[in-house]
């Protein structure tokens, strides 16, 4: 066991947050404990996209097999985020009622059911299902942050970019493994039913840890409020802002190139490409957010790298692409990366940190509903994409502010914290 900390000690931080200070829930038991709740914690970030991003390379055949018109499938896509917006604020309150430990496995139940009601051959069960999984994701969404600098308190960097890269692993899986299952079995429900088995699988692993949840409950389950600390406020921005970035981008970047003259193999690569530069960005941006005092550098290289891409696709879209959308995955991968840090950066323990990571993905998410919308409306108006990458461009500075507040040397102020 040995041998496994000295491992992360290569990439190990003192982390100026306070939470590094606490006593981990892990401390005094037996190894293999601690190895369980590393494999946990990764496995449950692995299952936090796949189920919804799966049925996007299906859309012809599920729109076939269910009778969908596109308005009836883009519902598919929007009443997730929608959920992680209402579903996220009511987290803090769970956690009172309920261990930490206890409220995930109860997730991943929930994902697998959400995924196999998705498989049900009517509208009305599929859309059940939708609720079900976007509920379940947005409960974990809240949760596994907090719990891997909970478990992790001496190696939050790390343990943050493991997190995000097995979170955008998860999701690339999602959707690059579907259409090869799907003609290997001839049946699209193959891909999807992988959603419903790995969360189970994934129980395997939370289950040993119950034996933990009276030690992790006091410090995720007491009652804290935030929407008075200007701190919280800038992280809570920020984390909508370059989401509401990524998912615009994302949904819209293949057609921006097509009408530039791309063909949709030139366009779906360079998009692909958002996803596969951002792994080493959500890994390291973490471990050197860990290490420094404030973040305000790593805020400025984010902004820089992001408005740079945009820029590009702006001015000359078809001169290289793929340069492009590579600038635009390293703004977008390190953004969320240093989001998720802020969580238990700009906090002093772990209930604060669930508060934080609460109000900044519930309000965070419901921005970035409205991204992909807000990009067709500018678009439809002026007939064109440049005033809509102008948008943009002009969020990244306002993301800029909000970092540069957010990435202070300062924790959030509760307005009220009791222990009920």
């Amino acid at each position: 066991m040995s041998g496994f900390w000295v491992g992360l000690s290569f990439f190990g931080e003192q982390s100026m947050s306070p939470i590094n200070r606490f006593t981990s829930p892990l401390q005094n038991t037996r190894p293999v404990i601690v190895v369980l709740a590393l494999l946990a914690l990764l496995l449950a970030a692995a299952n936090l996209r796949g189920g919804l991003v799966v049925f996007a390379p299906l859309v012809l055949e599920v729109r076939t097999a269910l009778g969908l018109t596109a308005g009836e499938f883009g519902l598919l896509t929007t009443l997730p985020l929608i959920c992680f917006a209402v579903i996220s604020i009511l987290v803090p309150a769970l956690t009172r009622l309920f261990s930490s430990i206890t409220l995930v496995i109860a997730g991943l139940l929930l994902i697998a059911l959400g995924v196999v009601l998705r498989l049900v051959p009517h509208y009305s069960w599929v859309i059940v299902g939708t609720l079900l999984l976007g509920s379940a994701i947005a409960l974990l969404n809240v949760l596994i942050p907090v719990l891997v600098k909970v478990f992790f308190p001496q190696r939050v960097g790390l343990m943050t970019g493991l997190y995000s890269i097995t979170l955008s692993l998860g999701a690339g899986m999602g959707l690059f493994v579907a259409v090869p299952m799907m003609q290997w079995f001839g049946d699209w429900k193959a891909p999807v039913m992988i959603w419903a088995i790995l969360p189970l699988l994934t129980c395997l692993f939370w289950l040993p840890l119950l034996q933990l949840r009276e030690r992790v409950k006091p410090v995720t389950g007491a009652r804290v409020t935030l929407w008075r600390s200007g701190t919280a406020w800038a992280v809570t921005l920020y984390m909508g802002l370059q989401s509401f970035f990524f998912y615009a981008v994302v949904t819209w970047l293949p057609k921006i190139l097509m009408e530039s003259g791309l063909d949709p193999l030139q366009a779906g690569t360079a998009t692909a490409m958002i996803n596969l530069v951002s792994i080493p960005f959500n890994l390291f941006i973490p471990i050197l957010a860990a290490r420094m005092r404030d973040q305000r550098s790593l805020v400025v290289l984010i902004f820089l790298l992001s408005f740079a891409g945009l820029a590009g696709l702006w001015a000359a879209p078809e001169w290289a692409p793929m340069l492009w959308a590579s600038l635009v995955g390293m703004g977008a991968g390190g953004a969320l990366s240093l989001a998720l840090s802020f969580f238990v950066l700009r906090t002093q323990d772990g209930v604060q940190a669930t508060a934080l990571s609460a109000m900044a993905q519930s309000l965070g998410y419901l921005l970035a509903s409205t991204g992909p919308v807000v990009l067709a409306w500018v678009h439809d108006l002026s007939g064109h994409w440049l005033h809509a990458l102008l948008l943009l461009m002009c969020l990244q500075w306002v993301q800029l502010f909000c970092g540069w507040k957010g990435a202070a040397q300062v924790y959030v102020q509760p307005d009220h914290r009791s222990s009920d």
